[in-house]
């Protein structure tokens, strides 16, 4: 276990104090905080700014908040998108059936939110617009399989300087073409504060009186939203319908990885953090925690697989307005699929009820919106809204048969 610690919790901090940082500051004095690596590029946003209105964060609200009025914005951009959105709510891609429509590929495997299909020596990934908590389907949510196709590929490029990752191809919004390798059964979860709401999440197990999870130590009197002294690593077994914690130790000696595949893993993974949360501050956003999953190809080599950064595998926190309101006990502003976690946690039991209520279409939109908005803020680029005339299956299906051919 001592070889693992000093992987696991680095000596070097995201913040050289250990008071929280004063992110309520502007974006350049958070900015400053950090050591850029050079060559890094502020990306221009193109897409309206995320506030909240100064009454709601002055005093702490006696009535609980709606889950979606502290993200309330205007302009035409905002218009633009949230009619697009509103005209995709009955055309998600909720499933795809390539296996049947695209000569050459052999099977289906049906993921939480991607299918993933057996191209021989590759692998087709289609990420579809399912939305996933609580072990299960929530809801469709509009372009959301875009949003994080694009929002990862993205990702994959800014983080070839880290690792290696599988990608060969893009030949679609929501197709990923990746090489074909074997995943570890280990997901690299890391977390710079204590939050979440899930069984698995550091605050339900702190909150239940957990002083050490995955091998991290956890002193007492943290609460809710507060940030780590440092980044810490909490690996989850890969389960089909449950996500286990699991402690370095546990998956050496299960031989779930060997002891240099795991240290190589876990330096990655938090390097691809640190990088993140760099970003992330430059946009006025926080990264607060995500998940990695890594494969190795067929010559040893340690590939970045999945997702990155995407806000289904991420939770993203505005900067300026989380030191005020988590001083005020309010809940951060948030840009991941927190809020409707929480709507069902708090209608239902999303884990026992075997039948859950309908996700309300306001929320569905509002999610909709700021993942786009996630998007448009970190890559400084237009989200942009696809063509209906084709459907979507149909365009998904003609794109991957031409890139086959190609690679045959």
């Amino acid at each position: 276990m001592s070889d693992c610690v000093y992987g696991l919790n680095p000596s070097k901090t995201l913040f050289k104090d250990k008071a929280l940082p004063a992110i309520v500051a502007s974006n350049r004095r958070i900015v400053s905080q950090w050591h850029c690596k050079p060559g890094l590029k502020l990306l221009k946003r193109n897409f309206p700014a995320i506030c909240a209105s100064s009454s709601a964060m002055s005093t702490p609200q006696p009535h609980k908040p709606s889950p979606i009025d502290v993200l309330s914005q205007q302009g035409p951009r905002n218009e633009e998108i949230l009619q697009a959105i509103k005209g995709t709510l009955s055309n998600c891609l909720s499933e795809t059936s390539l296996h049947l429509t695209v000569p050459g590929l052999r099977s289906k495997t049906r993921g939480k939110v991607r299918d993933i299909y057996d191209g021989g020596d590759f692998l087709v990934l289609v990420t579809t617009d399912r939305q996933s908590a609580f072990d299960r389907v929530l809801a469709s949510i509009p372009f959301k399989g875009q949003v994080l196709n694009e929002t990862s590929l993205w990702w994959f490029d800014q983080t070839r300087h880290i690792t290696e990752n599988a990608v060969l191809s893009a030949p679609d919004k929501n197709v990923t073409i990746a090489k074909k390798c074997t995943i570890f059964p280990v997901e690299f979860v890391v977390r710079g504060f204590v939050t979440g709401s899930t069984d698995t999440s550091l605050w339900t197990v702190y909150n239940k009186g957990a002083r050490n999870y995955c091998g991290n130590a956890l002193p007492d009197g943290l609460v809710k939203n507060q940030r780590l002294e440092r980044n810490i690593l909490t690996p989850t077994t890969k389960a089909a319908d449950h996500d286990v914690p699991v402690t370095p130790d546990e998956i050496i000696e299960r031989g779930l990885m060997t002891k240099a595949d795991f240290e190589e893993v876990s330096q990655k993974a938090l390097s691809l953090f640190e990088y993140g949360q760099r970003v992330a501050l430059e946009h006025g956003l926080i990264l607060v925690d995500t998940k990695y999953e890594f494969g190795k190809a067929s010559d040893g080599t340690i590939l970045l697989v999945d997702e990155v950064h995407t806000p289904d595998s991420s939770r993203y926190w505005i900067g300026r307005s989380y030191e005020e309101r988590f001083q005020n006990g309010l809940e951060p502003e948030n840009v991941d699929k927190e809020f409707l976690r929480l709507w069902f946690k708090n209608n239902c039991n999303p884990y026992e009820d075997k039948v859950l209520p309908e996700a309300p279409e306001e929320l569905v939109c509002e999610l909709a919106r700021r993942y786009i908005f996630l998007y448009e803020t970190i890559t400084g680029s237009n989200f942009q809204i696809p063509n209906t005339e084709v459907p979507i299956h149909d365009r998904i299906s003609q794109n991957v048969s031409s890139a086959l051919a190609l690679l045959k």
